[in-house]
């Protein structure tokens, strides 16, 4: 029994001397749950002990990694800091403390994270209305991707959300997004677009999972535009002008926001040359190498819209008249005077000259902005074209006038062969003298109001000559005759002479005389009858006498015949 009892006074006292050594030497920890720390942040894991004045520190990974720290003992308490924190910082730590034979040993648990900036929030453009647009919500450096939850907003509208749930193949920091496409509508304007990201760190310890998740957001105020339409351009006076004039032109754009104008001309090779970037553009002065093509165009962030106008820039006019023109005829010997006037320019100079280069033939005079060109007498050397060449500064115009020449200065002349008889043949002639051009000449001879003959004269090689021309005829007169008019009618064929003598005639009454009851008077059938009766009687004694030579076979006298009847 007392050996019993030695034996359990010894295990009792055993104990005791364990329980008493337990309670004077422990080992704290801090801090005391997991660590989650973000990479490049700086930690620091930190052992005490109770109970041991000099106790000894070690510090290793479960995995015997390299501690990736730094260790500070100072006498009960040793500190490894971690600055900065990396991904050769997630581990499980221990620290192990000694006193004496005995040990202590307690464990860190270090997760790390990479949460460092908000998201953000890319366009894949401007927002234009009816243009569907894709919104990107990027979560740059993110570590442990698949704890991330992203989601987008506009305004209290879910657009979609997004959950990264595929497995790490390896530790790094990596960007993850999310992708929405929508379309734009004018009520979207002033909206808030908003891109949430949440990281889910705490989820894996059992004792924080009442703890949120670490959160970013980023927000942008909608701004949607309609791309310039409906451009116009107004132009006053006109799109043609005079040089010197001046044109404003004005232009106007829808859009949102309000389009910006530019105007530019239009370059040879096709490029553009900037004027002005107001609504309004005005242009003085204006030459001709101003001509050409302008143009507006609307533009804003989402778009642009153009238009031209094509603007004609034309020489100052300044006119030019001849007179009498275009085309006189002229009277061979009279005065003709050709005059060139001009209007809107101040000093011209005048140049006169013929189409074919031949001698003016005339005397020029100027008289302020008048010039005339005398030919006097015309004769045929003026039959041309004239020109008249004006210039004013450095523009010239030409204006041209046809001169004609004619002769047609006396009445016709009526001429008969003799007296008109009853009965008794008669020669007329109707003579114009002095005409020119004889091709366009047309006689005719009339007697009363019946026409006897007419004539037109052909173009004989259009020389250039005077000349008489004449219509002959013959008839034979009556006694009926007698008081009727006989009218020698001439007409020249030139349609320029509208006020000029373009016929002449001449008339004479006719006086027809009977016929004479005397010796001295034979009628044509007397005389007829008279002539053939002195042929026809010697041809018959002609005929006997050879007859009866033939039938006496001798010699026959009609004297002596004539004789012995006697």
């Amino acid at each position: 029994m007392p050996r019993k009892m030695v034996v359990i006074f010894g295990a009792l006292n055993i104990l005791w001397m364990v329980f008493a050594a337990s309670q004077a030497f422990k080992i704290e920890i801090s801090p005391k749950s997991k660590i989650v720390a973000q990479i490049g942040d700086s930690i620091s894991l930190t052992c005490s002990t109770t109970g041991c004045e000099s106790p000894s520190f070690s510090w290793r990974t479960q995995i015997d990694s390299p501690l990736n720290g730094k260790v500070r003992n100072e006498g009960t308490m040793s500190t490894l800091i971690m600055d900065p924190v990396s991904f050769g910082n997630e581990h499980s730590y221990l620290c192990t403390a000694t006193c004496g034979t005995s040990k202590a040993e307690k464990t860190f648990q270090v997760d790390i994270y990479s949460f460092p900036k908000d998201p953000e929030i890319h366009l894949s453009g401007p927002l234009e209305v009816g243009k569907p647009i894709t919104v990107k919500c990027l979560v740059p450096d993110v570590y442990p991707f698949d704890r991330l939850e992203i989601e987008m907003k506009k305004g209290d509208h879910l657009l979609e959300k997004k959950e990264f749930l595929e497995s790490m193949e390896r530790k790094s920091l990596e960007n993850k997004s999310l992708e929405v496409t929508f379309t734009p509508t004018n009520e979207d304007t002033g909206k808030v677009l908003a891109c949430q990201a949440k990281l889910h760190v705490y989820e894996i310890d059992d004792e924080a999972q009442e703890k949120e998740p670490q959160k970013r957001e980023t927000t942008k105020k909608l701004q949607v535009y309609i791309s310039p339409k409906n451009t116009v351009i107004s132009v006053n006076p006109s799109t043609r002008l005079q040089e010197s004039g001046s044109v404003t032109m004005t232009c106007t754009s829808e859009g949102l926001p309000a389009p910006q104008i530019f105007w530019s001309k239009k370059l040879d090779n096709g490029s553009l040359q900037l004027l002005s970037e107001n609504a309004t553009l005005t242009l003085i002065a204006m030459r001709m190498e101003d001509s050409g093509i302008y143009v507006c165009e609307g533009v804003n962030l989402v778009g642009k819209n153009g238009k031209e106008v094509e603007l004609v820039v034309q020489e100052k006019l300044f006119t030019v008249e001849l007179s009498p023109g275009p085309q006189i005829a002229a009277q061979i010997g009279d005065s003709v005077v050709l005059t060139c006037g001009v209007t809107g320019c101040e000093s011209p100079s005048f140049f006169w000259r013929t189409q074919t280069g031949s001698p003016l033939s005339g005397k020029v005079r100027r008289n302020g902005t008048t010039s005339t060109l005398t030919l006097s007498p015309v004769s045929f050397a003026n039959e041309h074209s004239y020109l008249c060449t004006v210039t004013c500064g450095h523009k010239k115009q030409e204006k041209g006038i046809k001169v004609d020449l004619y002769s047609f200065s006396r009445d016709p002349e009526i001429e008969m062969s003799k007296l008109l008889v009853d009965g008794n043949l008669v020669n007329i002639s109707c003579k114009i003298p002095n005409v020119y051009p004889s091709d366009r000449l047309e006689i005719e001879l009339l007697k009363g109001e019946s026409i006897m003959k007419n004539k037109t004269f052909l173009v004989d090689g259009h020389k250039k000559s005077l000349e008489t021309k004449s219509l002959e005829m013959t008839f034979i007169p009556t006694t009926e005759d007698t008081g009727k008019v006989l009218v020698c009618r001439a007409k020249l064929h030139i349609d320029e002479m509208e006020f000029e003598l373009k016929q002449r005639q001449s008339t004479q009454i006719l006086h027809v005389n009977g016929r004479e009851n005397n010796k001295d008077y034979f009628s044509p059938e007397l005389l007829v009858l008279y002539c053939a009766t002195s042929l026809i009687i010697p041809a018959i004694g002609m005929i006997i006498y050879f007859a009866r030579k033939a039938n006496m076979k001798g010699s026959y006298s009609l004297v002596e015949a004539q004789k012995s009847k006697v």
